[in-house]
This record gives C-alpha cells, structure tokens and sequence, in this order.
C-alpha cells in the first residue's frame, strides 16, 4: 500500500480543515499503514490537578487515526469516527507532551480499524491505548488505488 498524503499534505489540510486545533498536533512519522502524532501540551489540555485530561488524551487518538486515515486514502473530510474504545493506564507526565503511535489492524473499503498507544514523550509506558473504527465515505469505495 502506498501513501496518498505527505506529512506536509496533512499538516495544510489540517491548517484549512481544522484550523482552530491544527497547531496543537504534530505527525513525527508517517508510513503506509502507521503515523505517529504528537499533541503539544498546554493549559487548555488540562484538568485540575495538572494532569493531561481524558478528551485531550481522545483527541489525540482521534486525530492521529483520522490523518492516518487520510494519509492512505487522501484528503477526505468525511471520513468519520464510528467507534472508539480508551483504555487509561496511567496517569501520563505532568508538563510532557504526548506522543501517539497509530497502526491498522484492518484498512478495508468501507471501514479502517486501528490502535493508538499513548505515552508521554520521554517514557516508555504506555499512558493510554484506544481502539478506533473509521468509515471510509462512500465517494472512495470500489476506487483502486
């Protein structure tokens, strides 16, 4: 499988798309099938007791998979979350930004199944782990790529 998008491609898409959060997000890598995405923390990320809150840590599994998404199939704004299950593991690095690793398990014509395993930048344990179900918009089924 070959990529349709550049980590450039995603970054103006999300500057056009998402401007409102774009800056927040950063692919260190991308590879057919695989992305890792970093969410640069801030205040806005956290809860009280300074730690990264959940729907920042939901975020970023979300974001992450939706470029992951793009990146194979390319620039399709509606491709959509249809499932998402979050595993909260340990409570991740006060002040460190989060990094997420995104693989497929599945990248079918209709849907893209995929993990996100999130750490702090620096650890090695994961923080959190989410299973995500994309559906693939209907224009893009049955085109070869």
């Amino acid at each position: 499988m070959t990529l349709k998008m550049s980590v450039d491609d995603l970054a103006r898409f999300m500057s056009a798309e998402f401007p409102q959060v774009a800056d927040d997000f950063v692919v260190e890598d991308l590879r057919p099938m695989h992305l890792t995405i970093r969410l640069k923390i801030g205040a806005q990320h956290l809860r009280p007791g300074g730690t990264v809150s959940g729907p920042a840590i939901f975020a970023l599994a979300d974001v992450g998979m939706y470029l992951a998404v793009l990146a194979m199939i390319g620039p399709q704004a509606l491709a959509v979350t249809t499932n998402c299950s979050l595993d909260f593991m340990r409570k991740p690095a006060a002040g460190a930004d989060l990094i997420a690793d995104i693989r497929f398990l599945k990248l079918g014509r209709v849907l893209a199944v995929g993990d996100a395993m999130i750490r702090s930048d620096g650890a090695d344990e994961v923080a959190a782990r989410a299973s995500l179900t994309y559906a693939i918009p209907p224009a893009l089924r049955g085109r070869k790529g």
